[in-house]
């Protein structure tokens, strides 16, 4: 068990700081300056008794001098009141929000659906089995390359610029992938733009002849697969109804046999596989050493969708997941899980710290008929329907709206300690489950707060680990 008490975290005064144990170890995260600290138990005792950054400390003599004795006492008060000086404990949120007030809608990153079509039937798929609730149909040569201008035309002073094809299944419409592609590299020069191609697939099609261009040209691949096979023949199907384990596996690992690039295997845990650790250990043990494993958001009326009361056992399921990550670590053999990245050294730039999702403000999606969407999980609805590429000009009548949606204008954001981590979450989860992307996904928040801290502590833990040992 990790916790002192299971599942122990207490926020901090004034959710100026957040402390919780990790691993029998007690972490303290300054919540505005992103501090990380490995304390002792008294320390981690005494910052109870700091509301901002003064101290009762006549009741908490009374409480922790029989416990840990009045010289331990003090000189933990010492170390606090240093860190306190330092600007690393209860320090005060001196972002500015500002920058949204000026901000010029200008988009570097584009989703673009080349299909509106799949060869697989995914009991859980949002976009209504690659149709996106509209007809299925292909993106054309044409129309993709009106995308791309788009993208060049209006990413302002953005050089490095993001395409994701997507679908659907993008493999069903390849030679237009490649076509488009080409017509990238042609054409960025022109506007001073260097493109970062990316490509989401299924691998029903990863063939041979595939996978030696997608590694020549693709910077990052999504190879979609759920973990054991059991798991994954539940959810993710073929047309015909057939589980598609067998075939995408070994495509996968004929993939990555050849791919020297990124990539992550991507998979999706529902209320049927509340043990997802078993299926990050399958994904390893199989090779695959990049992998991401996110919980399905989708409606209750679905038997395997998450339920609040499953929320204790997903949380015990990213300990364990830690163990995992740690043991092998340790042992010199890492491995690569998405949301335990974390940069403990320098963390990410003022404005994705409060709006982490792009959605409407930097990044669009746009669909095979050339419509324009906040983000792919749009797609499809009307109402949030941007525009058109054949429109004779764009107008981002959104824009005021997801460019506001940032976690000052959030309450629930605003008083939470994760806040500069999830940076207020995805606007397509909030409002999915609330009607609002204003109001963040709450089953959705408790499980990231969580990965936050499993990550924060893996990072923390490890760097002390080797401080003791002398590797640093």
């Amino acid at each position: 068990m990790h916790n002192g008490k299971p599942g122990e975290s207490r926020k901090g005064s004034d959710n100026l700081i957040h402390k919780y144990i990790f691993r029998d170890k007690p972490v303290v995260i300054d919540v505005n300056s992103g501090a990380v600290h490995m304390v002792d138990p008294v320390i981690y005792d005494a910052l109870d008794f700091y509301r901002d950054k003064t101290c009762d400390k006549t009741a908490m003599e009374a409480a922790l001098v029989p416990k840990y004795g009045a010289e331990a006492l003090a000189e933990a008060c010492s170390d606090i009141e240093e860190l306190i000086a330092a600007d690393m404990l209860f320090s005060d949120d001196e972002v500015s929000t500002e920058i949204f007030e000026t901000k010029q809608p200008v988009v570097k990153a584009m989703c673009l659906h080349v299909a509106h079509d799949c060869n697989m039937n995914c009991a859980y798929c949002f976009g209504d089995k690659g149709a996106f609730e509209g007809v299925r149909c292909l993106l054309t040569p044409e129309m993709g390359k009106k995308a791309l201008d788009f993208l060049m035309q209006n990413s302002g002073n953005r050089r490095n610029l993001e395409v994701d094809f997507f679908g659907g299944e993008p493999l069903m419409n390849f030679d237009v992938v490649k076509e488009l592609v080409a017509y990238g590299r042609e054409n960025e020069g022109k506007y001073g733009k260097n493109i970062r191609f990316t490509i989401t697939t299924n691998g029903i099609l990863l063939d041979d002849e595939k996978i030696k261009y997608i590694n020549e040209v693709m910077d990052n691949v999504i190879l979609s697969i759920d973990g054991r096979p059991e798991v994954n023949d539940r959810m993710r199907k073929t047309v015909s109804g057939r589980g598609t384990y067998d075939i995408i596996s070994k495509n996968y690992k004929n993939f990555i046999s050849k791919r020297e690039g990124l990539y992550y295997v991507r998979g999706t845990f529902t209320r049927y596989n509340l043990d997802f650790a078993e299926d990050v250990k399958h994904l390893l043990d199989q090779g695959f050493q990049n992998v991401s494993v996110e919980p399905v958001v989708t409606s209750l009326e679905y038997d395997y969708a998450l339920r609040d009361e499953d929320i204790e056992r997903i949380l015990n399921e990213y300990d364990r997941l830690s163990d995992m990550y740690l043991e092998r670590a340790l042992k010199g053999e890492p491995f690569d899980f998405f949301h335990f990245n974390v940069d403990l050294n320098q963390g990410p730039c003022v404005i994705k710290r409060i709006s982490g999702c792009g959605a409407g403000t930097e990044y669009v999606a746009v669909s095979p008929e050339g419509d324009i969407y906040p983000c792919h999980q749009f797609v499809g609805d009307p109402s949030f329907k941007l525009g058109n590429l054949e429109d004779e000009k764009f107008e981002n009548k959104m824009f005021d709206q997801f460019n506001s949606a940032h976690i000052y204008n959030k309450e629930e954001c605003r008083s939470c300690w994760a806040k500069f981590y999830c940076s207020g979450g995805c606007h397509a989860n909030a409002y999915q489950s609330s009607g609002s992307i204003l109001e963040p996904y709450k089953l959705g928040c408790e499980l990231e707060k969580k990965r936050v801290e499993c990550a924060v502590g893996i990072q923390a833990y490890l760097s002390d680990e080797f401080e003791q040992e002398g590797v640093l």
